[in-house]
C-alpha cells in the first residue's frame, strides 16, 4: 500500500482544472528543452508532463517523447495538443514514485513544475534515474523558495492542514543546495541556470482569481475555506494579493523559476 496514497489522490484531483495555465507554461518549456540539451532522435521522457508542452517542444526538436502524468484530464489535453501539432507522443497516466518504464530506457528525463509535487524526493530521483541511461541527462524547472510561487506555496501552507508525515515541501526543490544533495554522487556535472516567465494579469487580484480556478494547492484551499472559514479565507487573499503586488507590473506578474541539469553517471 502506498502511505500517501489518499495524499496523491487529492493531488490528482487539484490539478485537474490546470489546462488554462499551459498559455504560460509554454513558453517557458523552450527554455527547458534547450537546457536539457535535447536532441534529434534521443528517447525523452517528461515525467509530470501536465498538459504536454515540454514533451510537444522536445518532439518538434525531433526526439521520440513519452509523457506520463498523475492526472488523467491533463493526459487527455496533452494528447488533443499533440495531435494539433502533429507530433506522434506515447501519453501514460501514471506517477512519478513508480515509472512503468524499464532500466535505462531514455536518453533524457525532464519535468517542469511537475515532479517537485511528488511527496519523497528520494523516491522520485530514484525511479527517474532508474530510467534514464548511464550517461544520459536529466533537467527539471523548478520553483524557489525565495520567489514568487515559492512564497505563494509558504504562504498557502499557512491556512492548509499540514501534509502527511514524510512529505517533502516543493519549493526545497528550488534550493541548489538541496538539489545537490539530493542527486548526490549518481549524478555529474550539475548545472544551473535562473529564468522567469511573465504572466500577463490586469492586476495581483486577475491574477489571483485565475490561480484559484486553476492552480492545485490554491484551488483545494478556497474550496475547504470557502466551505469551513470565510474571514480565513478572506485573510489568504489579503496576504496573495499583496505577495503578487511585489511581482506586479506592466499587466505581468514575473515568475522566476531555476532550471537543473545533471548527467547520470
Amino acid at each position: 500500500m502506498d502511505p500517501f496514497a489518499q495524499f496523491k489522490a487529492a493531488q490528482r484531483a487539484g490539478w485537474a482544472h490546470f489546462s488554462p495555465l499551459q498559455t504560460f507554461t509554454a513558453a517557458a518549456a523552450v527554455p527547458l528543452v534547450a537546457h536539457a540539451g535535447i536532441r534529434s532522435g534521443q528517447r525523452v521522457l517528461d515525467v509530470a508532463c501536465g498538459t504536454g508542452v515540454v514533451a510537444i517542444t522536445a518532439a518538434r526538436a525531433g526526439a521520440s517523447v513519452v509523457g506520463l502524468d498523475l492526472t488523467p484530464e491533463l493526459i487527455v489535453t496533452a494528447r488533443e495538443n499533440a495531435r494539433l501539432a502533429a507530433c506522434d507522443i506515447a501519453w501514460h497516466e501514471g506517477d512519478a514514485e513508480a515509472l512503468p518504464f524499464e532500466d535505462a530506457s531514455f536518453d533524457a528525463v525532464v519535468s517542469q513544475f511537475g515532479h517537485m509535487f511528488a511527496p519523497r524526493p528520494d523516491v522520485t530521483v530514484g525511479e527517474m534515474l532508474r530510467v534514464l541511461k548511464p550517461g544520459g541527462t536529466l533537467a527539471f524547472s523548478t520553483w524557489p523558495p525565495e520567489l514568487y510561487v515559492g512564497r505563494t506555496f509558504s504562504l498557502v501552507g499557512k491556512y492548509m492542514p499540514p501534509p502527511p508525515p514524510g512529505a517533502a515541501p516543493p519549493v526545497e526543490w528550488g534550493d541548489p543546495l538541496i538539489v545537490r544533495a539530493r542527486l548526490g554522487t549518481a549524478v555529474r556535472d550539475v548545472v544551473f541556470d535562473r529564468a522567469a516567465m511573465e504572466v500577463p494579469a490586469l492586476s495581483p487580484q486577475h491574477m489571483r482569481a485565475l490561480t484559484e480556478r486553476t492552480a492545485g494547492p490554491i484551488l483545494k484551499l478556497v474550496e475547504m475555506l470557502g466551505a469551513k472559514d470565510p474571514t480565513a479565507l478572506e485573510a489568504f487573499r489579503r496576504e496573495y494579493d499583496a505577495l503578487t503586488s511585489e511581482y506586479f507590473s506592466d499587466n505581468a506578474v514575473r515568475q522566476g523559476y531555476l532550471m537543473t541539469r545533471a548527467v547520470k553517471v
